[in-house]
Formats: structure tokens, sequence, C-alpha cells
């Protein structure tokens, strides 16, 4: 096991490993707990009563977060035409297509969320061992292979989340900076719960949102109260 800082372990033992603590007092313990020098990213890990081994208990999908993410998002389309003008005028920061793709086969990724419309996957498929790995092939069911490129580009920008289950049933979403006040931390928080709640399979059965915490870049973890989430 790693060897914990000094100023990792003090931190730590602010934390109650016991408690399960509401979400604003979640929230008050895990800035009290950020002692980096830099502006940490907060993640929510949920451990879910899913089975993903099964095709009708995965769970995969996106949101826009009550607050954003504290990110600047750049985001490349694949699109041609009038759909290319469109992400343009969107905000997009990358727009194009065939050169897009011989960019980065040649390793270019200076991006940070890729979206497609429909009509360029047969080539941008291609890519998908190189922007799969990396959690930045488009995909239906995150809004990224869409027509609606002005909306999808807006969204992102935003600050629109993706969240997976992974193969222990757990899922891991950023919601803010550290720097977020304590309101807008819970919020962001309390909308990726209810979004996975209402992400919930109908083959799942028994408990569903089992647990959950929410950690700091440099932080320990802190177990937060699922409770209202279990209806």
């Amino acid at each position: 096991m790693a060897k914990r800082s000094r100023k990792y372990q003090e931190t730590a033992e602010l934390v109650d490993r016991s408690k399960a603590y509401d979400t604003e007092e979640a929230v008050t313990l895990l800035k009290e707990t950020a002692k980096a020098n830099f502006d940490e990213t907060v993640e929510a890990a949920f451990r879910l009563g899913v089975d993903p081994k099964k095709a009708d208990q995965q769970i995969r999908g996106a949101m826009v977060l009550p607050h954003g993410t504290g990110k600047t998002q750049r985001v490349l389309v694949f699109a041609k035409g009038e759909k290319a003008t469109e992400a343009e005028n969107a905000g997009a920061d990358f727009v194009g297509d065939q050169d897009l793709i011989t960019k980065i086969n040649q390793g270019w990724f200076d991006f940070d969320a890729v979206v497609a419309t429909p009509d360029m996957m047969a080539e941008v498929g291609k890519l998908g061992r190189v922007l799969g790995p990396k959690g930045l092939m488009p995909n239906p069911k995150t809004g990224t292979v869409t027509f609606e490129v002005e909306k999808a580009v807006n969204e992102i920008k935003a600050g629109k989340v993706e969240y997976r289950v992974d193969k222990s049933s757990n899922i891991h979403v950023p919601f803010g900076k550290i720097s977020f006040d304590n309101n807008k931390l819970a919020e962001n928080f309390h909308a990726v719960a209810d979004a996975l709640v209402k992400a919930k399979p109908q083959a799942a059965k028994g408990l569903y949102m089992r647990n959950a915490s929410i950690t700091s870049t440099m932080g320990p973890g802190i177990k937060v109260d699922v409770t209202p989430y279990r209806g």
C-alpha cells in the first residue's frame, strides 16, 4: 500500500469512516479536508445494485450539472457542410472531418470531448481503438452522436458530464471544483444522484443505491448518506 503524506493523514483524521454524512455535512467536510495548493476536482462515487455483465443492467448516460464542472471543455466536432458551420457558430473548438481523423491517428488529442453527426460515424468509428480507451468515443446514449450539433456543443460547454457503470457496479462522476461554494457542490451532487435513480434499469432487483462517497483530488473519501435516494 502506498504511504500517505502527513498532510493526507491529518485531514483523514477529520473523517469518521464509520459514518455516512448527509450531503451538506459531507460537502462541508470535503472543504475542510482539501488542502492541495490547486483547485481540486471533486468526484462522487456510487455503488449500485446492478449486474453490469447483463446487457439489460448496463447504465450509461450524460447530464448537465446545474452549476457546471468548473472546467472549460475543448470540444471537437466531426461534421460536414451546414452542420460544420453550425458547430463553429456554437463555439466548438475544432471542427472538421477527414483532416481531424488523420490528425488524431497521428497522435493529436488536444481536446476534452467529441461530437459527431451520424453520417460521420462510418469514418469516426475507425478511431474507436484510440478514442475508446480515453473515454472520448462519441455515443448516441450520451448525446454525442447527433445532428443537433448546436445543442450538443452548448451542453458540453455548460458542464455536461457522462457516467457509465464499471465492471464492479460503480459509477464515478466529477461534479465540480473545490472552489465552488457549498450550495453549488451539494446541488450538483443531488442532480447526479437523481439522474442515477432515474436511470435505474427495470431488470435491477433488490437495493439499487447501495452507497456513495465524495472526494477531492488529493483528499480522503467521505461517505454520503444515500437513504434519501432509495425511495
